[in-house]
């Protein structure tokens, strides 16, 4: 009996574990503030009415490293139709890294720190990088990616939302 409900309760963790990986979710935008590696701060209405991605990374992620070439191709692609984005690097991330990284890559989108991980804890104690959070106009979190985005469905995501009215 007692490794029959192990076992259960083993099988749904694991469920809810896998479902977390690409969830859609209509999470409101927390409070949040955060500075970009310029020194300027960066809060929840920056980005108020704007379709956005945020992107909780790391220069010691492998993943997060891959993946930014893809990120700035996204961004580049769907800037004129008003996205958003930040790269956020996550509280334990050196900061020189994070802006020798932003220079050298010459990164065209914000990139800041969550020097103290408040924000990573408010948008649902993110821990794993990368997660790519998108966020439409009226400021929930429709999606939420842990590790690489299926790149083709993430454009159609962005150009769906970047359609829709305010």
């Amino acid at each position: 009996m007692k490794i029959k409900l192990f076992a259960l309760t083993l099988l749904s963790s694991s469920l809810l574990l896998f479902s977390a990986c690409s969830s859609d979710t209509l999470q409101a935008t927390p409070n949040f503030k955060v500075s970009e590696i310029s020194g300027k701060t960066i809060t929840q209405t920056d980005i108020a009415g704007k379709v956005t991605v945020i992107n909780f990374w790391a220069t010691s992620c492998v993943t997060c490293v891959k993946e930014m070439p893809q990120l700035v191709s996204t961004y580049e692609k769907f800037k004129p139709q008003g996205l958003e984005f930040i790269a956020l690097a996550m509280s334990y991330d050196p900061p020189m890294y994070v802006v020798n990284f932003a220079e050298t890559r010459k990164l065209p989108f914000m990139v800041a720190m969550d020097s103290d991980g408040s924000a990573a804890k408010s948008f649902g104690k993110i821990q794993l990088t990368p997660t790519t959070l998108v966020i439409n106009k009226q400021g929930k979190i429709v999606k939420r990616y842990v590790g690489e985005p299926n790149w083709n469905d993430f454009h159609t995501l962005l150009e769906k939302l970047l359609a829709e009215k305010a």
